[in-house]
């Protein structure tokens, strides 16, 4: 292959690339709206989701409190394909997996010790400036939750 057409080639495969990420609609930073949302009373909150391009696959950056009020940071970085990807800095999941719904809803598994302990859905408004949250499950008590956690775009 000769130079101009393997950068030609290159240059299709990063644009390709860019083009899928481009139409994420979880893309960018998320602020929780408490006023909307209906969280457990008690159960820590994420209060700001980061969502960034990383190649081809999507870091998410969640940072909230506690159940004590006690800063928290977590950090996952995977595609949208339905497989387990690593989380860091979550004492309650070491595993999540996310899956593309349609353009703008995922589907959610969080897992710890290879059991799911919730799963759900993230729905992004058609207006592309809200997005709604839906968890379902167990805590670390074995105590059923569901949660709804409403969220504007910054």
């Amino acid at each position: 292959m000769n130079a101009k057409a393997f950068i030609a080639t290159l240059g299709l495969f990063f644009a390709g690339i860019g083009l899928c990420l481009a139409a994420d609609a979880n893309l960018g930073t998320w602020k929780l709206n408490e006023a909307k949302s209906t969280l457990t009373s008690g159960a820590p909150k994420n209060t700001t989701v980061v969502y960034t391009a990383v190649g081809d696959q999507v870091k998410v950056t969640v940072d909230g409190v506690d159940k004590d009020g006690k800063p928290t940071h977590s950090e996952w970085t995977g595609k949208y394909d339905g497989k387990d990807y690593a989380v860091t800095g979550d004492p309650s999941s070491d595993a999540r997996a996310a899956k593309k719904v349609d353009d703008n809803t995922l589907e959610l598994t969080v897992k710890k010790g290879g059991s799911t302990t919730s799963s759900g859905s993230i729905v992004v408004s058609a207006d592309g400036k809200s997005r709604t949250v839906t968890l379902k499950g167990k805590d670390s008590a074995g105590k059923e939750f569901t949660s709804k956690a409403v969220y504007d775009k910054q």
